[in-house]
């Protein structure tokens, strides 16, 4: 079963997407609630995919999405982002996302982006 890393500040965000993802049948997820949390949590367990959100305190998501991918090319991470932040999302891409989810999110699309990039 695939290891799900779930990053957003947003103890409630992180809670409704790890609902909508077991309803679906994933059960193995780590979580982090900012970017600093989230690449050392990812050094540690090297989860299969991360849901990673833009902007959060201490180091935003873009941030965390580079030092990832810098230490590990093969990380797939998949942006969560609020809607108008359509730049940040063009460089997430650039910087090595596989995709993105604009909140609030459709669990349908949630689960759909998920199964595709774990593939």
């Amino acid at each position: 079963m695939s290891k799900i890393m779930i990053v957003d500040d947003a103890a409630f965000m992180r809670m409704m997407i790890r609902e909508n993802l077991k309803k679906t049948g994933f059960s193995d997820f780590v979580e982090a609630g900012n970017g600093d949390e989230a690449v050392a949590l990812y050094m540690e367990t090297h989860p299969d995919l991360i849901l990673l959100d833009i902007t959060m305190p201490v180091k935003d998501g873009l941030a965390a999405l580079q030092e990832i991918r810098e230490s590990d090319p093969n990380a797939r991470v998949v942006m969560c982002s609020a809607m108008g932040q359509e730049s940040m999302v063009i460089e997430a891409v650039k910087l090595g996302a596989l995709d993105f989810i604009v909140k609030p999110f459709k669990p349908e699309r949630l689960v759909q982006t998920v199964r595709n990039v774990l593939g």
